[in-house]
């Protein structure tokens, strides 16, 4: 029995002792300040903060709570490599830090992965399943899309110059020209009747819908989803007319 007791302590030791090996980054080393200061700054609907801080903090910022089994390796590795690729991906404690445009692709790509179910992921649900967003939670991120909108539609002339820049800066969170990602390829868009990607799991109205993506119906997509589609997975919009002219001069090639 004490050899038992005395490979239980050393078993526990080990564990505890590779707990401080980080073979996949340490995101300990940044130090928290308090819930209280995310998104301080932040344009954004207060309702939107409060869940993105209730529901997302935990991986997506530097205020990560670390229970107790987070300090037991082999468990800790994979805790560890996930809130890392969390950060990389989207860190709310240095949102205000961010260009203006990051924050547009970002809050795409929130709204479009709560309406899709993937946030929170399996993983982190399994262990805390209060971090499942609700019907009420979507909703409200959803919110985050309609900020700054209003401004009037007149533009100049769409540069595809220009729209392969704002492409590049507002699109490929979600999107490739070629191949599927969060949305669907966008190669031969213009002309193409919407929801028709082979493969591609879109929602019931868009594939429905009977639209057939033109001039009008892309400035009515990038203006405003929602209005053009009801229950669109899609919530991201382009406030700037000019930049949505351009945006669609890009596709049109």
């Amino acid at each position: 029995m004490k050899r038992i007791g005395a490979a239980i302590v050393l078993w526990a030791v080990a564990l505890t002792g590779l707990a401080f090996v980080h073979p996949f980054g340490d995101p300990r080393v940044e130090h928290a300040k308090g819930l209280d200061t995310l998104l301080q700054g932040a344009n954004m609907p207060a309702d939107a903060k409060k869940v993105l801080i209730a529901k997302c903090a935990d991986c997506h910022s530097n205020e990560t709570r670390w229970p107790v089994y987070a300090r037991l390796a082999p468990g800790s590795w994979l805790i560890e490599r996930d809130i890392v690729e969390a950060r990389k991906k989207m860190n709310l404690s240095i949102w205000e830090q961010m260009a203006g445009d990051t924050q547009d692709v970002l809050i795409g790509k929130i709204i479009q992965e709560a309406k899709s179910g993937k946030m929170s992921p399996p993983q982190y649900r399994a262990l805390h399943w209060e971090s499942k967003l609700t019907e009420a939670d979507v909703a409200m991120l959803s919110t985050m899309g309609k900020t700054g909108q209003g401004e009037a539609s007149l533009s100049g002339p769409g540069d595809a110059a220009r729209g392969k820049v704002v492409f590049e800066k507002r699109c490929t969170g979600c999107h490739a020209m070629e191949g599927d990602r969060e949305g669907p390829r966008l190669a031969g868009v213009f002309g193409r009747k919407a929801g028709s990607v082979a493969g591609f799991d879109y929602s019931a109205g868009l594939k429905n819908s009977g639209l057939t993506w033109n001039d009008a119906t892309l400035e009515k997509w990038l203006r405003d989803p929602d209005m053009v589609v009801p229950d669109t997975k899609m919530d991201f919009h382009v406030p700037k007319a000019q930049e949505r002219s351009d945006l669609i001069a890009y596709l049109k090639r």
